[in-house]
């Protein structure tokens, strides 16, 4: 009860002219990037998160998080119209939106996309709504042996979950903590791989290399590519939505399983990609007339886009109430909270009450108003992709490097961001994900403090990660977790040598 208290607290300070204008700004410009092939939430955020510097907490995490849900919804309208998806996890919409487009169903295609990334991220915002206050307040339990566990997990279980190559996962996440090494020790005071530069003394700023890999690495996988986009015109009536949401609780069953398939790989680091693929595959798998997927089936675009939606929304769960992203995103948003002074993790639901309960009230207004919004401006924003590469990939780069240089007024960030900017576009030629590094990079200087605490406190022994049941469990799933591709491996193999003994 004190949470849905909290949360009408939260509805009360959003509900006013300044912050709406920033929810639908955010939104517009979230849809836009969503829009553009490539760019997407996590690329979005990054880039136009220096608009934000100037404002207050609450009003610069507000137009962010809707940044954020805009983007969502625009990554179905390239899917669906012109077979480009607008983002990774998109790819699983063209299997059915595209060829409904082609029949002439392209309205019909997107409500069901449009409302189904609603349910899915409404669902997992009333996650986020009751146990966030729940992990939170047992958090607050944690020392530093205890969250350098659950940082351990974190890392762990991107690299053995991961759908990544175990390898690159591990080269990525290695690159980012030696990258969040250099400067000041904040423990001892030295200075570490400064190599005599007076710039990296404060380190490499986090922001600065998300703008760089994420906004400049995609302008130049996308100028190699040379995309030429043609597509479906569409329209959306209000007969054709009415006609959609009237034959919802036919599929309440997939809408409900992709919602909790989203859920658990949000809050887990198996993301959004990993979710619509198997929230489609499931769909597929459970459906009466399999053959009919792939050609047009209004059930293949509903199961994607509620499971890739639920985890994009749940990722922000753990990030909010322990410290800890469960996506790209949510760790941008992360720095992003880090830059204005707060901290996410359990104090954060205790000092800053007002401040937690706007954001998550944001969810829902920002959830309801972007479908509002997508509904209604699919024509202007699909004939954003009809304007030249060109045109818009200079207004992208210029808008990246007023972002970097804005954060400390330094000329070298700008540098710096275009360095990265071509790391992010050679990782992603090898496919090297970006998503560990970006996890590395943000959570690496608070993972040694907390080691080198807990060692300091312990005289250097390592048996204080079991010194309890709470820390002594977190990590021995950690462990696992990190060898669960070859504990997988040997029970498949054991359960083999048994089948035919069992026959």
């Amino acid at each position: 009860m004190e949470a849905i208290g909290l949360l009408m607290h939260g509805f009360a300070v959003l509900l006013t002219w300044k912050t709406l204008l920033l929810m639908m700004t955010g939104l517009v410009l979230g849809i836009f990037v969503g829009v553009l092939p490539g760019l997407g939430g996590p690329n979005g955020v990054a880039i136009l998160l220096p608009l934000t510097f100037t404002m207050d907490p609450t009003s610069a995490i507000v137009m962010l998080s809707c940044i954020y849900w805009g983007a969502l919804f625009g990554g179905a309208i390239t899917s669906i119209l012109f077979n480009i998806p607008g983002e990774a996890w998109s790819v699983a919409t063209t299997f059915d939106g595209y060829p409904m487009a082609q029949q002439g169903r392209a309205a019909e295609a997107l409500t069901a996309a449009f409302t189904s990334s609603f349910i899915g991220s409404l669902v997992a915002v009333m996650l986020i709504t009751f146990l966030a206050p729940m992990i939170s307040s047992f958090a607050l339990k944690f020392g530093p042996p205890e969250f350098f566990a659950v940082y351990l997990l974190t890392f762990c279980s991107f690299v053995g979950l991961g759908r990544e190559a175990k390898h690159k996962t591990v080269i990525s996440m290695s690159l980012g903590l030696l990258l969040a090494g250099i400067g000041m020790d904040t423990v001892s005071g030295q200075l570490r791989m400064t190599f005599g530069s007076a710039e990296l003394l404060r380190g490499v700023n986090f922001l600065v290399a998300v703008i760089g890999l994420f906004g400049i690495s995609e302008i130049l996988l996308t100028m190699e590519e040379r995309l030429a986009l043609r597509g479906h015109a569409a329209g959306i009536s209000l007969r054709v939505v009415l006609s959609v949401w009237k034959d919802l609780p036919k599929y309440w069953v997939t809408l409900f399983r992709s919602s909790f398939i989203g859920c658990w790989l949000g809050i887990t680091p198996g993301g959004a990609i990993a979710a619509s693929f198997m929230g489609y595959n499931l769909a597929k798998r459970f459906s009466k007339d399999q053959d009919s997927f792939g050609k047009g089936r209004i059930e293949g675009v509903f199961a994607p886009e509620t499971a890739a939606h639920a985890s994009g929304t749940a990722a922000l769960l753990p990030m909010l109430a322990l410290g800890i992203p469960g996506s790209g995103t949510a760790a941008i948003l992360l720095g992003g909270l880090m830059v204005w002074g707060l901290n996410p993790g359990p104090l954060l639901f205790v000092e800053h009450k007002d401040f937690v309960w706007g954001l998550i009230a944001s969810m829902y207004l920002g959830n309801v108003v972007g479908l509002v919004l997508v509904l209604t401006t699919v024509p202007i924003f699909a004939s954003i992709l009809r304007v030249p590469f060109a045109a818009v990939a200079p207004m992208i780069v210029v808008s990246c490097a007023i972002g970097a240089f804005a954060i400390q007024n330094a000329m070298f960030d700008i540098w710096l961001m275009l360095g990265f900017g071509v790391v992010g576009y050679v990782f992603k030629k090898i496919g090297i994900p970006l998503a560990p590094f970006t996890l590395a990079l943000v959570l690496g200087n608070r993972a040694e403090d907390a080691f080198r605490l807990s060692m300091i406190g312990s005289g250097g022994d390592l048996k204080v990660f079991w010194s309890n049941g709470l820390v002594g469990s977190i990590t021995t799933l950690a462990i696992v977790l990190l060898f669960w591709p070859v504990i997988d491996r040997a029970f498949s193999g054991v359960s083999r040598m048994l089948r035919p003994a069992k026959a």
